[in-house]
């Protein structure tokens, strides 16, 4: 893959939870790849938690970089919002999981199912991989 950081949206988070082979295929590359595997803390909040198995859920999160939603990426995630011409709930964690991204030593990715959303909040600063 050849990238510094990974930043797993929601659906990429599930998908390591649920252990979706694409998921596993992808994170396994990054893996040998010594690529760093973050998230916004928001993103947490943004997966289900009926039927998750708590200590997996709780394991996983030891193994990635969470990174704090603090009022500075809350301000920076809202510019990116109001850029791409977005506003509201329905974008406010994609903003979020963007900020992260953008903030990151280049090259990152995106892992999410929200592709066109993120596509707009992270231009062509950020490779996006659809799930």
């Amino acid at each position: 893959m050849n990238l510094e950081s990974l930043v797993l949206g929601s659906q990429g988070f599930s998908g390591w939870i649920d252990r979706d082979r694409k998921v596993m295929r992808l994170l396994e590359q990054a893996e040998r790849d010594g690529t760093d595997l973050a998230m916004s803390a928001a993103t947490i909040i943004e997966v289900p938690h009926s039927g998750v198995d708590i200590a997996r859920l709780n394991w996983l999160l030891s193994q990635a970089r969470v990174e704090a939603v603090t009022k500075e990426s809350a301000r920076r995630g809202a510019a990116l919002l109001k850029a791409a011409g977005l506003h509201g709930h329905k974008y406010a964690l994609d903003a979020m999981v963007a900020e992260v991204a953008l903030r990151l030593p280049a090259p990152v990715a995106v892992l999410t199912s929200d592709v066109d959303d993120m596509v707009k909040l992270c231009g062509q600063q950020v490779r996006i991989i659809g799930l």
